[in-house]
């Protein structure tokens, strides 16, 4: 009842999720503040991929506005029965969902995989990902942190603002779980019909 009851509200969490990821996602190219590391290139290639920007962001936000408007009651009929414009609008609304699930966990796999191959910085050897060959261990081994001498804090940065993005799409993902669950239920036992009479 309370999944059905916060069901439009579902779809309102969505937009500062995607919001915060935009932001979040642009801080990941200034590291301390400092845009020359983007100019030059010399930032994690998991940040190049956009996945916070496009994916959790931008796609998230479209979907989120499209699924509020899905829900609005003068939303164009696309037949006659108000019970078939229902179920058109439950289905499309779940489709949109599934999309949602599948951008979020695409973005929460990608940031992951930045988060456990660690930042790319300057040490003795040079500019290398020093942390690679870690699996993540460098997570907890903070001695090791200190290898990493340009950009100042990257390890730091790199940690905290992939941490936050992997919980924001996590976030967006079970919502859009939650979304696709009422949307089934409300589909399939007997708020709408599904036949057309």
């Amino acid at each position: 009842m309370a999944l059905e009851a916060c069901r439009s509200c579902l779809s309102c969490l969505l937009i500062p999720l995607a919001l915060w990821s935009i932001v979040v996602n642009v801080l990941l190219y200034f590291p301390n503040g400092n845009a020359s590391y983007a100019t030059s290139f010399q930032l994690p290639n998991y940040v190049w991929y956009f996945e916070g920007i496009c994916f959790s962001g931008v796609m998230i936000l479209l979907l989120a506005v499209i699924l509020i408007a899905l829900e609005c009651s003068v939303f164009h009929q696309c037949c006659q029965s108000e019970s078939c414009n229902k179920t058109y609008r439950s289905f499309i609304s779940i489709v949109l969902a599934l999309l949602g699930v599948a951008f979020s966990g695409y973005s929460c796999i990608i940031f992951t995989l930045g988060l456990i191959q660690g930042p790319f910085c300057n040490s003795s050897n040079g500019w290398d990902y020093i942390f690679k060959n870690t699996v993540g261990g460098y997570l907890t081994d903070y001695s090791a942190w200190s290898q990493c001498t340009e950009p100042a804090n990257a390890v730091e940065w790199n940690i905290i603002l992939l941490s936050i993005l992997i919980a924001l799409s996590g976030l967006q993902l079970i919502i859009c779980f939650l979304k696709v669950a009422a949307e089934l239920k409300r589909t399939l036992c007997g708020t709408y019909s599904v036949f057309v009479q």
